[in-house]
């Protein structure tokens, strides 16, 4: 085969790969009805960006839509996490979506008569952050309930890229709508786009949770999933790194509506073409990722595309000429979308199904409250020292991000294994053991060599991130002083019923490092295993 040939075919595989979870009928109606509803969600972010440069023509009043927009998602989506995986998330999803119709059809209401005031506005926009944020956990984590774990990683860009193409189409409908009929006209729009996505759900016939367990306490969820944040460096990696360039890169978000109003002198019509051409960018970033992605490691992606979005910050900092602002976008586009896909495949496939909601709802917290962060300063550098200015410091905060590659370097589990492993037997108990009974001490007795006995410690410090992962609050590796081949690991749990919810968290992938530290067991038997159970 020729190397144009093989090229042609390599496009080919690629666009099929990008594409292939549109063949599973349900992701395709809710991504359609998602695409529909982006659409909407982009009119009413033009509008209500716009009608406040009218209401309260200050770079500081403005940017305060991007910070409304995004909070809740900083204050909310942990605990919605931890309901996306403790309740039926479809019948989240429902509620919530129902949610934002009601508060998008109140602001289009008022606007229609009139009474919107800039603290109205901020509220009503609140209100649908509020929305979006009981919403958004329980959206990440259905990905990989609808398409199968090779497609996750398509699955995720498209769902980028749905986000893109209403951010290319979207802008330019809204402000078309605004200069034409008004914002009360899109806000009204935005609030009907709902209804195809909440249709969509209500089709979906989710299967049955599998744990024969009862659901985690409230509390108690989101307890354990920051206990498996803080001992999941995988996560954290893409935690500290995506918040890092959010919050440099929100400036743009945050400046552009007043950076067209002010600095260009243009009105609605080309802030919302400025916006469909960073969205456009996106989903053409989207056709070049999966080539991109065979071609470098997930960090080279990263590396790649941060400096693309930097430069993008400064042309839009110091030049004026739409003849260069366009292709500016389009750039700053495409790496918005390689960096947030890359981000999101990174968390989303290092994450076991039982804590995924609430472990991406952290994952949230970070970008949302770097951008509500972030937009709150750059607003208020822009206030004190320039829209230019903020725009070119914003874009160098970015660019510094790279430096924690070396530190916290990103990394795909797209292959590692984390299903169930269910390895762990039965605990054996004379009589049916109470739930809340505990804390609950287990020990694992090893026979080591002593002349291995280092290798075997440091093979069991993997262990005891694994077990402090999934529930114990304590971990320690014992030696017996009067007998240097006896080593006990113990540790405590909270209840009978955390240990056992720690026997279905084990997975496939932490199977395999258990193995590799039982491997120093030098006994004929397995390692004896105890349950001892504080006394009432």
């Amino acid at each position: 085969m020729d190397r144009g040939a093989k090229s042609g075919v390599d496009a080919a595989g690629a666009a099929a790969g990008a594409w292939g979870p549109l063949r599973h009928p349900v992701f395709r109606s809710i991504w359609i009805a998602s695409v529909v509803s982006y659409v909407g969600t982009w009119m009413h972010d033009v509008s209500a960006a716009w009608l406040m440069t009218t209401l309260a023509p200050e770079p500081f009043q403005v940017a305060l839509v991007q910070a409304a927009t995004t909070a809740p998602m900083f204050l909310l989506a942990l605990p919605a996490g931890a309901l996306a995986d403790i309740v039926d998330r479809r019948r989240i999803l429902i509620a919530s979506q129902t949610w934002m119709l009601a508060a998008a059809s109140l602001l289009g209401a008022m606007a229609l008569a009139g009474a919107v005031t800039p603290w109205v506005l901020l509220a009503a926009t609140f209100a649908l952050g509020t929305g979006a944020a009981l919403n958004a956990p329980a959206w990440q984590a259905i990905a990989a309930e609808l398409v199968p774990r090779s497609e996750l990683a398509a699955a995720i860009t498209l769902n980028g890229v749905g986000m893109n193409l209403a951010r290319a189409v979207g802008p330019a409908i809204g402000g078309a709508i605004v200069a034409a009929a008004g914002p009360s006209t899109a806000f009204l729009l935005n609030a009907v786009s709902f209804l195809g996505v909440i249709v969509a759900l209500l089709r979906w016939q989710r299967p049955a949770r599998e744990s024969t367990l009862p659901p985690e306490r409230f509390l108690g969820a989101i307890r354990a999933g920051v206990r498996y944040v803080r001992r999941a460096p995988p996560l954290r990696a893409v935690l500290i790194r995506a918040g890092a360039f959010m919050f440099g890169g929100s400036a743009v978000w945050a400046l552009l509506p007043i950076y067209t109003h002010v600095i260009l002198e243009r009105g609605p019509a080309v802030y919302g073409a400025l916006l469909g051409c960073f969205g456009t960018g996106a989903v053409l970033g989207a056709v070049l990722l999966p080539r991109l992605r065979r071609a470098l490691s997930m960090e080279g992606v990263v590396t790649a595309a941060i400096p693309a979005f930097a430069l993008a910050a400064l042309i839009l900092a110091w030049r004026r000429e739409m003849g260069l602002l366009v292709p500016a976008l389009l750039v700053g586009g495409a790496a918005w979308l390689t960096l947030l896909s890359s981000f999101n495949v990174a968390a989303q496939t290092s994450l076991p199904g039982w804590v995924r909601a609430r472990a991406l709802a952290t994952y949230l917290v970070v970008i949302f409250g770097a951008l509500a962060i972030g937009s709150t300063f750059w607003g208020w550098m822009a206030s004190h020292a320039g829209v230019p200015a903020a725009l070119a410091a914003s874009s160098l905060v970015a660019l510094g991000g790279l430096t924690l590659r070396w530190r916290f370097p990103l990394r795909s589990s797209e292959g590692v294994d984390l299903a169930p492993s269910l390895h762990w037997p039965a605990a054996p108990v004379l009589e049916e053991t109470e739930h809340d009974r505990g804390p609950v001490l287990v020990t694992v007795e090893y026979r080591i060599d002593p002349a291995r006995a280092r290798d075997f410690a440091d093979s069991m410090s993997e262990l005891r991130r694994i077990r402090e992962r999934d529930g114990a609050i304590f971990w320690e590796l014992f030696e017996d002083a009067a007998d240097p081949r006896r080593h006990v690991e113990c540790f405590l749990v909270d209840s009978w019923i955390e240990h056992l919810r720690q026997h279905e968290r084990v997975t496939a992938e932490d199977r395999m490092l258990e193995n590799r530290a039982r491997a120093f067991h030098t006994g004929d038997a397995p390692p004896v295993v105890s349950h001892l159970i504080a006394t009432e």
